[in-house]
């Protein structure tokens, strides 16, 4: 057995330290393992360690290095700002700096170009929890229908969208909507575990489910809920565009 899969020199077990939140390095690393619904065993194996070493990292008798945190992290799929939080509970200083969208440059400007590409159909680019970082001037006048106690800051899609004051009057099949919005965002909350997406999935799941009622001859069902979509455009977006 080398150091470097070690990663530690031969000898007993030393206690971790613990981060500024309480919450220790190998704590954080068991729970991403198990989130990812992973054994130790099958962790160890693809990150070229041993099972006992790994063990030993979660129980907090070991502290990994650098270089063990990354690749731990890359074998558990961590996202890089959830790797910061990592170095930190390890007594490293953070490696992923993390700026706004329009510092980016290049990409910034790329994103910019590839939404305009799009009009005159919508066109909306969100983050991580679903927040607008830029939109086209069609999503805008969508977007501006939105009452001002839904609009945040930040706007949030997700919010704009189910919120029962918000654009659910202008969906034609709110409920199918609701449904596959709540499924996407459990999905990239199991993911992440961002905490600020779990509060939001709470906030949303709390709405009102709309009702529905069928439309003769129409290809879907039709929402009962008084909030009407303001927007009259020709032709019409949306079935209650539709005069």
């Amino acid at each position: 057995m080398t150091s470097g899969v070690m990663d530690s020199a031969p000898g007993p077990c030393e206690p971790g330290p613990m981060d500024a939140t309480g919450t220790s390095i190998g704590s954080r690393l068991r729970r991403w393992r198990e989130r990812r619904r992973r054994s130790q065993l099958d962790v160890a194996l693809a990150a070229g360690v041993s099972t006992r070493h790994l063990s030993c990292l979660e129980t907090g008798r070991a502290l990994p290095s650098r270089s063990m945190i990354e690749r731990l992290a890359d074998e558990l799929d961590i996202p890089l700002r959830e790797r910061n939080g990592l170095y930190v509970a390890a007594g490293f200083a953070p490696v992923h700096a993390e700026r706004a969208w329009r510092d980016l440059g290049p990409a910034a400007e790329a994103l910019t170009a590839l939404l305009r590409a799009h009009e005159p159909y919508p066109a909306v680019a969100i983050d991580v929890r679903w927040n607008v970082v830029e939109a086209n001037a069609a999503m805008r006048r969508f977007l501006d229908l939105v009452p001002r106690a839904v609009a945040g800051p930040p706007l949030n899609m997700l919010r704009a969208t189910l919120h029962p004051d918000g654009l659910a009057g202008c969906l034609i099949s709110p409920d199918r909507w609701r449904a596959n919005a709540l499924r996407r965002a459990r999905r990239q909350l199991d993911r992440t575990a961002d905490e600020e997406l779990a509060a939001l999935i709470l906030e949303l799941e709390s709405y009102p489910v709309p009702d529905v009622e069928p439309v003769p001859g129409a290809a879907g069902p039709r929402t009962t809920s008084p909030s009407r979509c303001a927007w009259r455009p020709n032709p019409p977006c949306c079935r209650c565009c539709t005069p």
